[in-house]
Order: C-alpha cells, then sequence, then structure tokens
C-alpha cells in the first residue's frame, strides 16, 4: 500500500512539474518537438491555433533538418500573463521571437496579433 502512495505521489508530482515550466524552457519543447514531430507534446505547450498553424508548416520546415536544436535564449520578457522570447536554433538562420500566454498556469506558445510587434 504504500508503494502504491508513493507511485501515486510521484506521478501526480510529474504531471504539476510540466506546469512549472518557464517562457523560455515553454519555447524550447515547442521547438524540439515541432522538429521532431512530436505533436502531442506540441500541442501541450501552444494554443490551440498555434498548434493547427504549426501542423500546417511543419513538413515542409523539418524536411531537410536534423540533428540537435543548438537552442540558444537572445531574449526574455515577461510582463504579467504574456511574455516573449527571442531565440536562435541551428535549424534557422535568423533568430526567431514566439509570444506565449499563461492558461491555468502554463506557459503556451500563442500566434501573434496581426499588426503585434514583440517587445524586442
Amino acid at each position: 500500500m504504500k508503494n502504491l502512495a508513493l507511485i501515486l505521489l510521484l506521478l501526480v508530482g510529474a504531471a504539476c512539474s510540466q506546469q512549472d515550466l518557464s517562457p523560455t524552457e515553454t519555447v524550447k519543447v515547442v521547438v524540439e518537438s515541432f522538429y521532431n514531430k512530436d505533436n502531442q507534446k506540441l500541442r501541450e505547450h501552444t494554443t490551440p491555433e498555434s498548434f493547427e498553424s504549426f501542423l500546417s508548416i511543419q513538413d515542409i520546415m523539418t524536411a531537410n533538418t536534423s540533428g540537435k536544436s543548438n537552442f540558444k535564449v537572445l531574449q526574455e520578457k515577461v510582463d504579467g500573463d504574456i511574455a516573449w522570447v527571442q531565440f536562435s536554433t541551428s535549424y534557422e538562420k535568423k533568430p526567431e521571437t514566439f509570444k506565449l500566454i499563461k492558461k491555468n498556469g502554463q506557459w503556451k506558445v500563442a500566434e501573434k496579433g496581426l499588426r503585434e510587434k514583440g517587445s524586442f
């Protein structure tokens, strides 16, 4: 019985730790799951709109990529429930910027508004 309680406690702890990812950690998970085509993980860390956008370009963007992402954060800005992360990877020549929103205590990569500019 003690073993069962311990296992349940560990499972609950693991599930809660997913919600504690920082904006930077969330972006890294999204980038790596996108290029590795781990769409379950990608769905967990993006808004529904962003997930659909990622899926629509995934095959094109990942066709000639392989190896490690070499993910590197260049800038991060958090303002309440909105965050911006600028980063570089070995997959793209230019740095990219993702917008994140906090939903139910978890950071998720979101779509930028039509004329919305990032913080950097």
